[in-house]
Parts: structure tokens; sequence; C-alpha cells
């Protein structure tokens, strides 16, 4: 499949800021509360009983809060990623159909697509926005550069796991496999990313954490928030995103192609 430059994408932005207004109340508690909640009674709570020397030593010098936000910060842009990518994208094709009406219109699945992604990349905006503020009113950010670049590496990491689960969603006919992806896919890797303890924990069986696209994303964001970067493994960590979103885009484009086609 060739690229197509989504030249008729800003003409949905219109739509989307009513979507925006209209789901905005309905997302306060996953984008402003529970961010505040998993830093408080993880970073600090259980923070106080994690910090000792030899933890220190274990975390590279880190506090516990410090070594775990950023690895929360990242994780909420994958949730909040494939959230975004799953239901309401399945409802744009089976339930409210509104990508069957934008593509009766001068609108091609390569513009439907850009507008869809633009909208999850916000939404992981705003929470990660939300969220580097706490992480700042707690003191886990080392300068404001490293926050600001935090924040775009946030999005990528959205976009990363965003863009490829759209693509399934628009190939899915039912919301029943929605349930794997959330137990089998999310969960394992919100779990095993490297946020809550380093990946060298798990011996043997590391180098399957290494492999997805969440572990770039902890380790670049913390890298970023603390002031500790290596620049080879930071560009592979970038790298590796972007090629996952560049997958994930491709994927997404043919999968709406298909779609709208029938």
């Amino acid at each position: 499949m060739s690229f197509r430059v989504p030249r008729l994408a800003g003409r949905q932005v219109d739509y989307w800021l009513t979507v925006l207004k209209r789901t905005f109340r309905g997302t306060l508690f996953t984008s402003f509360l529970m961010p505040f909640l998993y830093l408080t009674a993880m970073g600090v709570g259980l923070g106080t009983f994690v910090d000792s020397a030899s933890a220190s030593e274990t975390l590279g010098g880190l506090t516990y809060l410090q070594f775990i936000a950023p690895g929360l910060l990242a994780t909420t842009a994958m949730q909040t990623a494939v959230f975004e990518s799953t239901y309401p994208v399945m409802s744009g094709f089976k339930w409210q159909r509104v990508y069957y009406s934008m593509a009766a219109s001068p609108l091609e699945p390569v513009d439907i697509v850009f507008a869809q992604l633009g909208f999850i990349a916000f939404r992981v905006f705003i929470a990660c926005g939300v969220f580097l503020g706490f992480m700042a009113a707690y003191g886990a950010l080392a300068d404001w550069w490293g926050a600001v670049l935090a924040l775009l590496v946030s999005v990528l990491v959205g976009l990363a796991h965003g863009a490829p689960v759209a693509g399934l969603s628009a190939r899915m006919r039912t919301e029943s496999g929605f349930s794997l992806i959330f137990r089998l896919g999310m969960m394992p890797m919100f779990l095993f990313s490297g946020a809550f303890f380093p990946i060298t924990q798990l011996g043997d069986f590391a180098w399957i954490a290494y492999l997805t696209p969440i572990w770039s994303g902890v380790n670049l964001a913390r890298m970023l928030t603390s002031d500790t970067i290596d620049p080879w493994i930071a560009l592979f960590n970038l790298v590796y995103l972007v090629a996952w979103t560049v997958f994930g885009w491709f994927y997404a484009v043919r999968g709406f192609e298909k779609r709208l086609a029938q």
C-alpha cells in the first residue's frame, strides 16, 4: 500500500471538538483523578516502605516515587490510547456508523484515520499533561525540559499502541475480542513494563518485556524526567516507538479501507 497524504483531515476538526465536549465529563475520573490516586498510593504511600539504601541502588539512585512516576506516565498513555482505539472505533463502524457517513463525503479512509488518531493523541496529551502536573507537585521531575520531552514521548507511546489497536478494531466484527486485548495484552504489558520494578528482576524472561513498545516508553520517560539519559538506549527506544507507530498507521489505514469498502 502506497503512502497517501491526508489532505482533507482538517475538515473533521469540528466533529472531533464536538465529540470531546460531549465525552469530556465522562473522562474526568480516568484523566484527572486516577493519576492523582495512582501517584499518591503507589509513589508516596508504597514508596515510604520501599525506599532504603539498598532499594536506591537497585533503582539507579532514584527514590521509588521518582522511579514509578514516569512508568505510570507511560502506562497512562498506553491505557488511554488503547481504550480510545477499541470501543469508539468499533462504534464508528458498527453502532453509530459515522465512518460511513464520512466516507460518503470527499474524505478518504486515510483522512478518517488521521483525524481519529489525532483525537487519540490529543486525549493522551491531556491525560499525561495532568499526570505531569501531579509529578511536578510531588517533586518527581528533575527539570522542566525533561517534562516537556516526556509529554511528547507519552503522545508517541499512545500512538504506538493506539494505531495498531485501531487497525485491529477496524477488522473485528464484535466487541467480545476486546476483553482479550485488555486482559491478555494491555494488562500483562502494564504489569511487566518496568513501571513498578526494574525489568532485570525478571531474569531470563526479561527479553520478552524488552520487545514490548511500552518498555521503551517507560524507559525513555524515566530517563527524561530524571535527567539520566543514555543517548544510545534513548535513540533505540525512540526508533522502536516510531516503528510501531508507522506500522500501526499503515495497518489502521488498510483496515479502514477494507471495512469502508464493504
